[in-house]
């Protein structure tokens, strides 16, 4: 596939899939329409690169739908200069697009799992549950990728009134969130369903009920 066949694609992306399902913020359909999502995704899975379905990876991974990531964006609304942590990287996509939108990324991605090769970009490898303290304080947490349950460990790494964007896993059903972060406390918001990749490693706790 050459690369003007790939520059079709994107534009098409962005008409077909971003522009008419409420992705409205011209900054974010800027960027998606700039950086090569191909760039991100394996050699044998090309194809496949702006369908919006999840793009499976190594390690039972997956990307994200082009459509979820544009909401993700939408709804963290990052400003030039902040830090942001994004956890659950995949190969960087994220990433890149977060970093053409002039702020400090820290990903954070698994021991053994894809590939991050992204210009400013700080990368932590650890488990996704347990963020990245040594950067903290951030502005904006951006899961990307749905949760049961945001820990405590990462809001802890979030300044005050810093804002989270994340699906939240609800009875079998993934849901795009956001929400912010006062005097410790993550208050969230459910926005739509939408189908996300599920992170490893957010399994709420058990809960008694008697």
């Amino acid at each position: 596939m050459t690369e003007q066949n790939f520059s079709s694609m994107r534009a098409a992306m962005v008409e077909s899939q971003l522009r008419t399902s409420d992705v409205d913020d011209q900054r974010v359909i800027a960027v998606m329409a700039r950086v090569p999502r191909e760039a991100f995704v394996p050699a044998e899975r090309r194809a496949m690169t702006y369908v919006d379905r999840p793009i499976p990876l190594s390690g039972g991974r997956a990307l994200n739908p082009p459509l979820v990531t544009g909401r993700l964006l939408k709804e963290a609304q990052v400003e030039p200069g902040e830090k942001v942590l994004l956890v659950g990287a995949a190969t960087g996509y994220s990433a890149a697009l977060l970093a053409e939108l002039g702020v400090q990324v820290t990903a954070v991605e698994e021991e053994g799992g894809p590939e991050i090769a992204v210009p400013g970009v700080t990368v932590s490898r650890g488990p996704l549950n347990a963020g990245a303290p040594e950067g903290a304080p951030y502005d904006v947490l951006f899961i990307d990728g749905a949760v049961e349950e945001v820990p405590a460990a990462l809001v802890q790494q979030l300044a005050d009134g810093a804002r989270v964007v994340t699906g939240i896993v609800e009875r079998g059903v993934t849901r795009l969130c956001s929400g912010r972060v006062v005097g410790g406390i993550l208050g969230l918001a459910s926005l739509t369903d939408i189908e996300m990749v599920v992170l490893p490693g957010f399994k709420a706790p058990e809960r008694f009920i008697f």
